[in-house]
């Protein structure tokens, strides 16, 4: 399984331990360093997941990510999939579910629904798990399917 991750600029190979990511979600002064840079999104992803990195894009191989939005007001919207075999797989974080029709605008101009960002205390939880277990979908937050949620929930900006 090829690892690589996203994240403050280092876009490569791995992912980076718990210890260097636990800062930018548990305390203000590391979640202003995370966006200092002027990026809100990062994401850890893996290619070849239960032995398929040997089969060809679209013949088989399995990918996962997990993506992080974050947002000082309203905390990290979390994205999970995984894709390819028999897999097609999206995941979102399960907040305020009432506040679907409220959007946030992402440092890329992206809308994005407030009823899926979840306390930044709570997606560390996830994205260590996440880490721990080489990518599988978390159990320690709620998700809501992507399947699951209405087609006005991501508007175009």
């Amino acid at each position: 399984m090829e690892k690589g991750v996203h994240f403050r600029g280092y876009n490569g190979p791995g992912w980076h331990s718990r210890s260097q990511l636990e800062d930018y979600s548990l305390t203000p002064s590391g979640r202003r360093k995370a966006f200092e840079i002027g990026n809100d999104c990062w994401g850890l992803s893996a290619t070849g997941v239960h032995g398929t990195e040997k089969l060809p894009p679209g013949k088989g191989r399995i990918i996962l990510g997990l993506t992080m939005l974050g947002n000082l007001d309203h905390g990290v919207l979390l994205h999970y999939r995984k894709g390819g075999g028999d897999y097609g797989d999206s995941f979102y974080s399960k907040g305020d579910l009432t506040r679907l029709r409220e959007w946030v605008k992402t440092a890329h101009d992206d809308l994005f629904p407030v009823g899926l960002y979840i306390p930044f205390e709570t997606a560390w939880k996830a994205v260590k798990e996440f880490i721990e277990t080489d990518g599988q979908l978390p159990r320690s937050i709620e998700w809501v399917a992507g399947n699951d949620l209405p087609a006005d929930a991501f508007p175009d900006p």
